[in-house]
């Protein structure tokens, strides 16, 4: 809903993992101006500590968009954070957008110097899009010592998340993703275990699998950078030059995919419905449409032999030029999300499953009604898959834009539904 830094191969920026074309092409042409330390040339520098005050004088109201579903995962946090800290922020409003939306709407609010949205909650795609113009307060090393601890807190995988943020943002969640496959028991009775067994079932029953349009798609998006793994391919992490079998995967799999579909849910319904029977997957995408009842309960998992996590997150960024009073209020905020006893109701029902990025939270800490739901939707071989399987942070978004591009250029045609 995986370190490498986030400035671009030299420093390692890129752009996002669901974004338009434009937004894309702009983030691609813009992102090698941060190859050097801090602001490029003329851009606003970051607040330095000491000039922002430990809390604000008075409360202050934060407003915060949401451009990724953190919501789901972090609303309780934030109604706590008022109730116990209501001296520091009186109320929090919260708006959605799109990850496309994210940067130009920041950069606009920039540019007029009105600046509407104090904190930002995005995955990899806003993030990206945002660093490579410049639109992002620098919030580690910058305000370390407001956020004590934050690496070691953090568990192993969700430390090198934070890595590829490069300090402009702070992962608040945290999840292994996938690439998984899930498929109807009743129509698979025997699913496939092997690259090679999923190819011969697609090709004995073409149209009945689908992934989804991967920039559009966290199982899509998992599916694409899971298979270098899978396939042996020789570098994982360039899919320009070290794919080779991937794309020739893809190419020969897509000869019996009747369409890209434009996201997640729509693969979903159509694996719900029949139309399709297997059905690329993540343990929140498995976990959370059947609390919903958007896909049966009796739908079924399984990986592919070769199989490592492509791990994923969520971001608290903020926007250059947020009132020094706010940004200190961001600050406490974020340093009580991250804490154990929050983190916790991360675990919601299943939607970034498990989504804890912090060390020593379990799922008999989390609210009562994500219990019931993960006990009683959740897998009992995600424990073993999670602790026993490698985790690979995600491609940096450079080479994930490489990835798509590749991927709608060769692979796609005209049937994705972009």
């Amino acid at each position: 809903m995986m370190r490498r830094s986030l400035l671009s191969r030299h420093r390692r920026v890129g752009v996002a993992l669901i974004v338009t074309t434009t937004v894309l092409t702009t983030t691609v042409a813009t992102a090698t101006a941060l190859g050097g330390c801090g602001a490029p040339d003329g851009g606003a520098k970051p607040n330095l500590s000491g000039s922002i005050p430990e809390r604000p004088e008075r409360a202050v109201t934060l407003n915060v968009l949401d451009v990724a579903g953190n919501l789901q995962l972090t609303q309780g946090m934030l109604d706590d954070f008022v109730r116990a800290h209501g001296d520091i922020v009186g109320k929090v409003v919260t708006m959605k957008a799109t990850a496309p939306e994210l940067a130009a709407k920041i950069k606009a609010q920039q540019d007029a110097g009105r600046l509407d949205i104090d904190l930002v909650l995005t995955g990899t795609d806003g993030l990206a899009a945002g660093v490579a113009q410049n639109l992002w307060q620098k919030l580690v090393p910058d305000f370390a010592g407001r956020l004590p601890g934050l690496m070691d807190n953090y568990l192993e995988p969700a430390a090198r998340m934070q890595d590829l943020a490069d300090g402009y943002g702070v992962v608040l969640v945290y999840y292994p993703s996938g690439p998984l496959l899930e498929y109807n028991p009743k129509t698979v009775p025997n699913p496939p275990r092997t690259a090679d067994e999923l190819l011969a079932w697609a090709k004995a029953h073409p149209g009945k699998f689908q992934y989804a349009v991967p920039k559009n798609s966290g199982p899509g998006r998992t599916f694409l950078m899971g298979l270098p793994y899978i396939l042996g391919d020789s570098n994982p992490k360039d899919p320009e030059n070290g794919w080779a079998r991937t794309w020739k995967y893809l190419t020969d799999l897509g000869q019996y995919v009747s369409y890209y579909p434009s996201g997640t849910t729509e693969t979903m319904k159509n694996l719900a419905n029949g139309t399709a029977d297997i059905v690329a997957s993540t343990t929140g995408w498995d976990i959370n449409p059947r609390v919903l009842g958007t896909v049966p309960k009796d739908m079924r998992i399984t990986t592919l032999a070769g199989f490592q996590w492509v791990t994923d997150a969520h971001y608290a960024v903020v926007p250059r030029g947020v009132d020094p009073g706010k940004l200190a209020a961001i600050l406490q905020l974020v340093r009580f999300m991250l804490t154990p006893k929050e983190q916790a109701i991360a675990y919601d029902k299943g939607y970034f499953y498990p989504g804890p990025a912090v060390r020593g939270v379990t799922l008999d800490m989390a609210p009562a009604d994500s219990q019931r739901a993960i006990r009683e939707y959740g897998r009992p071989e995600y424990d073993q898959l999670i602790n026993d399987n490698p985790k690979q942070a995600s491609l940096p978004p450079a080479q994930q834009v490489a990835a798509f591009d590749r991927w709608d250029r060769t692979v796609a045609g005209a049937k994705a539904n972009k």
